[in-house]
């Protein structure tokens, strides 16, 4: 079915707990600053539901400062779910945590990853496949698991590398419809996406590579102007959302949430 990999009707996303200010982040900018993050982020919800989704904002959990960026505990496909293993061992918990949630709308159509490590933040579903990047917080033994748990389903799943350096595969690429990706000029000189039209982010603003397509908005991150500038060229309709707070704890449009339609 045309358009699986951005059409949704369900979303799932969680407050920003106080603890975030203690949260992993590669290079230390300073604390998000709370009260700012909450707002941007319920300007995010207000985004998806404003493109149809029925969105569930879970409470914010302190025992998990990095919670907030639910899509690292799960993948989501409209088949079923897996419930992933997070790289970094402090987020254990946070994938756990999720399974009950994920069992709300899958039923028993709700898989753990058996062994390894994988964060949904390196997992692309495009039309046909899933593109899992290798990372810091990835590594082949977890998707080779992940296409163990998935091939019932159909869904074949292709390794790629991601650059040095960059936290997440998604870090540096956003899927934008059935043909199309957002990405970041060493992303793309890597050959990942060939076959595919590639909308390049406009040098020095790469921390707009995530973004997320979501039914017929993209959710953007505010404030790299050229960039949205060739999104809106191409004919998206972009919808600009604060990402200052995230930001500082490597976070993106698409961490933010599960987006989802469930079977049936």
């Amino acid at each position: 079915m045309s358009g699986r990999s951005f059409a949704f009707t369900r979303a799932i996303a969680r407050e920003p707990a106080a603890s975030a200010v203690a949260g992993l982040r590669a290079v230390d900018t300073g604390a998000p600053d709370i009260a700012a993050f909450r707002a941007d982020h319920a300007a995010y919800v207000a985004a998806l539901r404003a493109e149809g989704l029925a969105v569930t904002v879970l409470p914010q959990m302190d025992a998990f400062p990095d919670s907030v960026f639910v899509e690292d505990t799960a993948l989501c496909l409209p088949d079923g779910a897996v419930v992933l293993r997070p790289g970094a061992p402090s987020r254990f918990g946070e994938a756990a945590a999720m399974a009950p949630h994920l069992a709300r709308h899958y039923g028993d159509r709700v898989v753990h990853l058996a062994e390894g490590f994988v964060e949904g933040g390196d997992l692309m579903m495009t039309e046909d496949a899933i593109l899992a990047g290798l990372s810091a917080r990835t590594n082949a033994a977890g998707v080779a698991a992940l296409a163990a748990a998935v091939a019932p389903w159909g869904w074949p799943v292709r390794m790629v590398e991601t650059p040095p350096g960059v936290l997440h595969f998604k870090t540096d690429c956003s899927l934008l419809d059935a043909e199309t990706v957002l990405a970041t000029d060493r992303l793309a000189a890597t050959g990942c996406f060939a076959g595919r039209r590639v909308i390049p982010v406009a040098p020095g603003e790469e921390a707009a590579a995530n973004a997320i397509r979501v039914n017929g908005a993209v959710i953007f991150p505010a404030g790299f102007p050229r960039t949205r500038d060739a999104l809106v060229a191409a004919g998206y309709r972009v919808v600009e959302i604060g990402n200052a707070q995230a930001a500082k704890l490597d976070g993106g449009m698409s961490c933010l949430s599960l987006r989802f339609t469930p079977p049936g």
